[in-house]
């Protein structure tokens, strides 16, 4: 018997660079008090956790939630690299919609080394090996420079030469994070900057991207309790905010034939979710007013444009010179700066962007605040691969 999952609750700390925060234990029970006390909740009532974190051992997730308490219930570690914290979000939602539980957690951390991401096993094959082939064949002229780099930026650089996109729009993608970070107190990056001093920024790669259009390494958590009305209204819980639809798709074929960068970083899996949303939730894009969507680079947030149907595809330069991605416009993108400038600590990011969605449903984002949303959409992309897409909508 499906049941509505309402999002009763949710928890953030202020992202940081790493070497400056606590232990992903301290972070990650820091995250769920704050989301139990959100919901005025009693941690002993909650019946499953879903735990998300990409560079850890196993049962970290249980490592951080005997700090906030010992009662014995499933935990549940998760990882699906960038994508993990919408999982987890995916899980819990999914046990209570089924009626497995009448309340369940969901909690995302990430204790980040500086620097480029990396694989920590060098003994066995890696599970990006159809990307990075791709890689090698179509962005071979950036040989030495990171590969999530290289992915992404060699998507935009596909849209580049497929609709004459121009770098500066990707500049003035990540112009519009920082405007929108400087009122996000949890943010990591509150500081403006112009499209201009985005292009003037240290080049990574010509004609393809400066330094500040990538996001940064981040140390962070996030959490959010989920559960039936039923178990609500017993516990006095709010019902305002309710996942209306939520799809998790992983890659098809066209990822990787023909080769192609766009679909090689997820444009496919996005738009297969997206659709399969907007179809269970009966609305049509064009709705969406409010969105958090996976910006790792300036680039992918531009291709997410497209995949989510919020424009044409080959449109989204004009979406952007139009200023239809943020407020005056048609939908307000990444008002909470986004990875760009919120920062991505990789397991919390999809469980800080329900909790920017959640604050916008309510009319609680203060100087953030999106005017008449009723309906909120979050994309969470992890390479490898998997992408989440959840519609949220006032209870």
């Amino acid at each position: 018997m499906s049941q509505k999952t309402y999002v009763a609750g949710v928890g953030m700390i202020p992202f940081v660079k790493p070497g400056t925060s606590g232990t992903y234990i301290e972070m990650g029970s820091e995250a769920v008090r704050l989301a139990l006390k959100d919901a005025g909740l009693s941690y002993e009532l909650i019946q499953q956790a879903y735990v998300g974190y990409v560079y850890g051992d196993s049962t970290c997730g249980q490592a951080a939630l005997y700090e906030v308490g010992m009662t014995g219930i499933p935990v549940i570690n998760v990882n699906n690299n960038c994508s993990t914290g919408s999982s987890a979000l995916f899980l819990a939602r999914q046990a209570v919609e089924s009626g497995a539980v009448e309340c369940a957690l969901a909690m995302g951390f990430e204790q980040m080394q500086a620097g480029a991401l990396k694989s920590h096993w060098d003994d066995r094959p890696g599970p990006m090996g159809k990307s990075i082939a791709i890689v090698d064949q179509l962005a071979s002229d950036a040989a030495d420079l990171p590969m999530a780099l290289k992915m992404f930026g060699g998507a935009g650089r596909e849209h580049m030469e497929k609709y004459g996109t121009q770098m500066s729009t990707f500049a003035a993608i990540r112009a519009k994070a920082s405007r929108h970070a400087a009122n996000n107190p949890l943010a990591m990056f509150r500081k403006v900057v112009s499209t201009q001093d985005v292009m003037n920024d240290q080049v990574i790669w010509p004609g393809v991207m400066t330094r500040l259009m990538a996001c940064p390494p981040t140390c962070g958590a996030a959490a959010a309790i989920v559960c039936t009305e039923a178990f609500a209204k017993k516990h006095s819980l709010r019902t305002d905010v309710v996942i209306l639809a939520q799809a998790l798709t992983t890659d098809k074929p066209i990822a990787f034939e023909p080769p192609s960068m766009i679909q090689m970083v997820g444009f496919d899996m996005a738009q297969r979710a997206a659709q399969a949303v907007y179809e269970k939730a009966g609305v049509d894009p064009r709705d969406i007013r409010v969105a958090e969507m996976h910006d790792c680079f300036a680039h992918n947030e531009l291709l997410t444009y497209e995949s989510l149907g919020l424009c044409a595809v080959g449109e989204a330069e004009r979406f952007v010179l139009d200023g239809d991605n943020t407020y005056g416009g048609q939908v307000v993108t990444n008002p909470s700066g986004g990875l760009l400038s919120k920062g991505h600590p990789l397991g919390a990011t999809g469980l800080a962007q329900c909790y920017e969605l959640t604050h916008q449903l309510r009319g609680t984002a203060q100087a953030r605040q999106v005017e008449g949303v009723n309906l909120a959409l979050q994309h969470n992309l992890g390479l490898g691969g998997a992408c989440i897409v959840t519609l949220f909508g006032r209870g």
